[in-house]
This record gives structure tokens, sequence and C-alpha cells, in this order.
């Protein structure tokens, strides 16, 4: 089985849609780390398709804030704005279905799905002391998380982890620890705009970075239509 990874899709059908077409023909099943929804334009439409087309998911922190009744008055004024349009914009059958999203660590075949890290799902995995310090919650060789926007990840070991830059395909070694992140489909943040994601062939033991260039400015301007601040839509030019 070949699983296509998702992972902070945040309402950007046209992200979606390009990954989709670069990756036809090289999975079997769809995961994804959830947050579907927030900062875009269409949150009802990403549902709609996640309900349809993919096999697992977890939620993620934004899912949980657009349909939970969790303070967000702290958050930036971007956020807040995009977070209170979400709730207000989302369908009933859209909340719904993110209401009932488990909480990850979801098992997988030989693998795990968190959105944020095996330890805490609103944690930030950014650096490898952060990865280090979840050793004890890794019950698999292979652990996928989102949250950053980062494509990449770690190498895990008691006496330290080490940082995995996203080129090319990984070969996972036997007998060591994974935390992988296929970076973000809707808002990359690692400096590449395109939508990240990435392929896992588990029997191959294998994990395929990619990436896909797709409308932004498209994007972009079903952000600005809908009303949503502008550092939203201009953020996705130059993915920060």
């Amino acid at each position: 089985m070949k699983y296509l990874i998702l992972s902070d899709l945040h309402a950007n059908q046209e992200a979606l849609e390009a990954v989709l077409d670069d990756a036809r023909g090289k999975y079997e099943s769809i995961v994804c780390l959830g947050d579907l929804v927030d900062y875009g334009a269409e949150p009802n439409e990403i549902v709609e398709w996640t309900k349809r087309h993919v096999s697992a998911i977890i939620r993620g922190n934004h899912d949980k804030i657009c349909v939970m009744d969790e303070p967000i008055e702290n958050y930036h004024p971007a956020a807040r704005a995009s977070a209170e349009w979400t709730r207000k914009t989302l369908s009933a059958e859209s909340r719904a279905y993110l209401e009932n999203l488990p909480r990850g660590p979801l098992r997988i075949e030989n693998f795990d799905i968190v959105h944020g890290s095996p330890t805490d799902e609103d944690e930030y995995l950014f650096v490898p002391s952060d990865a280090t310090l979840t050793l004890d919650a890794i019950s698999a060789p292979v652990t996928f998380f989102g949250h950053t926007h980062v494509q990449g990840g770690f190498l895990v070991t008691r006496s330290g982890s080490k940082m995995i830059a996203a080129r090319g395909t990984l070969e996972i070694e036997p007998d060591h620890f994974y935390l992988l992140n296929p970076g973000s489909v809707g808002q990359p943040r690692d400096g590449d705009p395109r939508a990240a994601y990435a392929i896992y062939s588990p029997g191959e033991r294998l994990i395929e970075y990619r990436r896909a260039g797709y409308d932004i400015a498209g994007a972009a301007g079903k952000i600005l239509r809908a009303g949503l601040p502008e550092s939203l839509a201009a953020r996705l030019f130059n993915g920060t």
C-alpha cells in the first residue's frame, strides 16, 4: 500500500487540486494530519472532499478552534479574523464532521499520525531538541506530523536527534525512529510557496517529499473576495 500523506490544507482548493494532479497514480490511500480549515476561503469544499476521499484523518488545532467554543482573543488579528469568518462560514454538515475528527496519535498499518507531536497535538516540532523530548511517546518506527508547515523531519535517538532535509526520497532504516513532516498543502511556511506533500511506501521503506506548483493568484483572490485579511493572501506568494 502506498499512501498520499497530506497536512494543513487550510481551505486552499487550488493547492489541493494541484497536489492531487501531481500525485495521480502514485498512491492507493490518502491520509491527512489535520487542519482542513481556516486561513483559506473554501472550508466547506475541502471538508466535503475529505469526507469522500480520505481514508484516515486526525484533527488539527484549527479544525478544533473553528468548531469548539474556545477563546481566540489572544490570537493575532489576522488569525482571529480568519477563525471567526470560518466559524460563520462552515455548514452544519462540515461542522459536525470536524467536531467528530479523532485526536492523534492514530496508528495506520505500521506508522502513526499526529498533528503537532506524539505528546501534544498542539505542540510544535521545529528543532532536533524538540523531537528528542518526544522519544518516550513514540511507538512506531515512523510518525508523520504537521502543524509547523515546514517539510522535512527528524531522525530520533536517545543520544539526540538530527534534522532531515526534504530532498527527494528518503530510505527508512530499520531500528530507527523517524518524525516526518510532509509540509503544508495550503499554506507552506518553509520559503517555498508550492504545495507540499509526501508519498509513503511502507513496504519499500521509502518516503518521497514532493512539491506542486498551483494557481496562487487564484487562491489569494478568493481570500480577498471573502473579506479575509490581506496578509493571508500575501503570504501564499512567498511561502512564509
